[in-house]
């Protein structure tokens, strides 16, 4: 029997342009022979209209020299692989949704570093402004599908899911499937009870598997123990402890017998990993050129009034449709349901992004760390750094968002040090100031090790890439090809070769920690605005944030907040309160609705 092949270049939908930029009526062949489309090339017409419109909004007369040479090389970029579609598409879903008032992020991960994608509104983050790369988004060298995630408020979401099915049609937009597998402990329960073993002797054989996240049945029962008994062991790749190990000695004793607990582990053993149930994808929505049903599987779901693809999100796009994150984000809720509670009270509209990033007030909250409801900050760990850090500008927030992680968490320190002068800043390069400088000489974010590598190694943007991603995944073959690559260039260029030893090491155990600078300061921005109503209205966002709280033991907690802020959480009253948490006129918050105006 031969088995279905679904496989199929990206097709993207086919989305509408004005007919005054339909000037191509030819198929074009690209330098590297690929062949373009007319409608891909007339969509390429009408991205760059948009985009030479907005860079002028944007940046006014800085839209010429530096920022149009930039602009250039992305549009080139995105028509040569063929994606103008795909930011035409995007572009125009986000815009409606501001249109029809939904809160959306200002970007996240590494599409903020498109200049294109700021220029038509998909991000609101200056990539240009914050040294943010468009090759940390799309690698002229190497051909992949743009990946661009976007954040809404809650309650907006779905408005834009609505609007994406209304234009492209139901037949052509689906929710995307996933497949929930039978893991250690569920496989032994499921075998047992369809093998009568009784309820308390299926619990007490589950209980004995290590509580391990992604532990699996087969390491359990047959990998080396300790170090002694093979490589890879349990006690090192695990790192199970000797109650744990003594745990695995049992349930191996059980699997070698005969009875029935020993044929319930054999069965669960051999079940594992099995496709136990289906879900739907929480963010993921794939669009479709044409009817689904001539491109993959589909099927419905109770859960949704959406089709569902068969296909799980992971292999999507290799059927030729694109999946699009559509991201609920609670903090937009909050933010949005604050500047409602301002409006109400005072009267006036805030555009919260334009706020001002050298607010005194607001740097006055992250010194003192008191930073509980906000987004990111919130951490007693980060509130402890924020207080020896004293931050007084928002690079400060961006490298400290990207530094408060397992691994670069132990650069911290020298950060703070750095900062106050207690730790001399230095550079095996001059040169290397320039990007370094902002973040006091530590190399904190990818895409300084890719300007670096351009600047001292003379790498193409291509290889800058390539070498943040293989340093990032530890791949040694090609860290050890590149190397050379390095330092053959910068010697050419007249760097010392011992320097450039150095510098190579130092990278090798910064980068695997190095994170991505464009994600960062996108939400070192929604923290920062976060903190801006904090500390300027905290009774209308403490009003908001007890909205959005959720659980009781999440309402008492803000509560506690609300009270070190001096403000009183009043209980409900007929005459004022709304339907949620508020303000009255007073300035107390009332419960559904009130908090209490300091000051």
């Amino acid at each position: 029997m031969e088995l279905l092949d679904l496989k199929r270049s990206i097709l993207l939908p086919n989305f509408p342009i004005p007919p005054e930029y339909k000037t191509h009526t030819q198929d074009q062949k690209t330098e590297k022979g690929d062949t373009m489309s007319a409608d891909s090339l007339n969509q390429w017409e009408f991205l760059k209209h948009l985009t030479y419109e907005g860079a002028r909004e944007r940046y006014g007369l800085a839209f010429e020299g530096d920022v149009k040479e930039r602009i250039d090389f992305e549009l080139f970029t995105i028509k040569t692989m063929g994606f103008a579609g795909y930011f035409l598409i995007v572009s125009d879903f986000i815009k409606a949704g501001r249109d029809s008032g939904v809160f959306i992020g200002p970007g996240r991960g590494s599409a903020a570093g498109s200049v294109v994608a700021y220029c038509i509104g998909i991000t609101n983050i200056d990539p240009i402004k914050y040294n943010l790369l468009f090759e940390r988004f799309l690698n002229p060298d190497r051909k992949s599908m743009p990946d661009i995630d976007t954040d809404f408020d809650d309650e907006g979401r779905q408005k834009v899911i609505d609007y994406v099915v209304q234009k492209y049609g139901k037949s052509q937009v689906a929710q995307i499937i996933t497949y929930g597998t039978m893991a250690a402990k569920m496989s032994i329960k499921d075998v047992a009870r369809v093998m009568d073993l009784p309820l308390s002797d299926s619990n007490a054989l589950a209980k004995l598997i290590p509580e391990k996240p992604g532990i699996s049945l087969k390491r359990v029962l047959h990998a080396p123990m300790s170090a002694k008994d093979g490589e890879k062991s349990l006690s090192e790749k695990e790192g199970l402890a000797s109650e744990d190990l003594d745990s695995v000695r049992r349930i191996r004793e059980i699997y070698n017998g005969s009875d029935l607990q020993a044929k319930v582990l054999h069965e669960a053993e051999i079940l594992e990993g099995s496709v136990r149930n289906t879900g739907i994808h929480a963010a993921g929505i794939i669009i479709a050129p044409k009817d689904l049903t001539e491109l993959l599987p589909v099927s419905t779901a109770k859960d949704s009034d959406l089709w569902v693809t068969q296909i799980e999100g992971s292999v999507i796009e290799e059927a030729g449709v694109i999946k699009m994150d559509f991201l609920g984000l609670k903090t937009l809720t909050i933010i949005k349901n604050a500047l409602q509670l301002i409006k109400l009270n005072y009267g006036i509209e805030i555009d919260i992004d334009s706020i001002p990033l050298d607010d005194e007030k607001t740097y006055q909250l992250y010194q003192k760390g008191e930073t509980n409801a906000t987004f990111q900050f919130e951490s007693p760990g980060m509130q402890k750094h924020l207080r020896d850090l004293k931050p007084d500008k928002f690079a400060d927030l961006i490298a400290m968002n990207a530094l408060y992680r397992p691994g670069p968490l132990q650069y911290i320190p020298n950060f703070i040090k750095r900062k106050h002068g207690a730790e001399e800043i230095s550079y095996d390069l001059p040169e290397m100031a320039e990007y370094l400088a902002e973040t006091y000489g530590i190399t904190v974010y990818q895409e300084q090790v890719m300007l670096l590598s351009q600047s001292i190694g003379g790498f193409s943007k291509g290889d800058a890439d390539v070498l943040r991603k293989a340093m990032g995944k530890k791949q040694k073959a090609v860290l050890d090809k590149m190397k050379k690559q390095f330092i053959d260039g910068a010697v050419q260029k007249g760097h010392p070769a011992d320097k450039l030893e150095k510098i190579w090491t130092d990278w090798e155990a910064f980068a695997q920690y190095a994170f991505n600078k464009s994600h960062s300061t996108c939400y070192a921005f929604v923290a920062y605005q976060t903190a801006y109503l904090k500390a300027h209205y905290p009774s209308e966002y403490m009003a908001a944030v007890l909205n959005n709280a959720g659980s009781l033991e999440k309402i008492t907690f803000f509560m506690e907040e609300c009270k070190r802020m001096t403000l009183e959480v009043l209980g409900p009253d007929i005459n004022e309160s709304l339907k949620g948490f508020a303000v009255n006129k007073k300035g107390d918050p009332l419960w559904p609705g009130r908090t209490k105006r300091c000051g």
